[in-house]
């Protein structure tokens, strides 16, 4: 598995169009053959931080999800309403097994 978290801190006025954007971009992206899990958390103490935690069968698969059309409108959507640039970090998976995945 290829695992990457998105660390993403939204302009207070946007959190709500970004959450419907991120929702949706979440929902398409569970269709994609190659996403084992595509989790949006919202931080309790700051509203503005999300962390998106992607996992992708394959890091060929991050590459495909990112030519999709559902992400790129998202990136059209999302990425005005961020306060600052997005961080990423990449993972490798531990456990459970590649083969425990759904």
């Amino acid at each position: 598995m290829y695992i990457v978290h998105v660390f993403i801190k939204v302009k207070p006025d946007g959190v709500e169009d970004f959450k419907a954007a991120t929702l949706e971009n979440a929902a398409n992206s569970l269709k994609e053959s190659g996403v084992a899990r595509f989790d949006v958390i919202q931080e309790v103490e700051d509203p503005t931080r999300f962390v998106l935690m992607e996992v992708y069968r394959t890091k060929n698969d991050a590459a495909l999800h990112k030519e999709t059309s559902h992400y790129n409108r998202w990136r059209e959507i999302a990425e005005p309403l961020m306060a600052e640039p997005r961080a990423r970090i990449f993972y490798q998976n531990i456990h459970p097994s590649d083969s425990d995945w759904l």
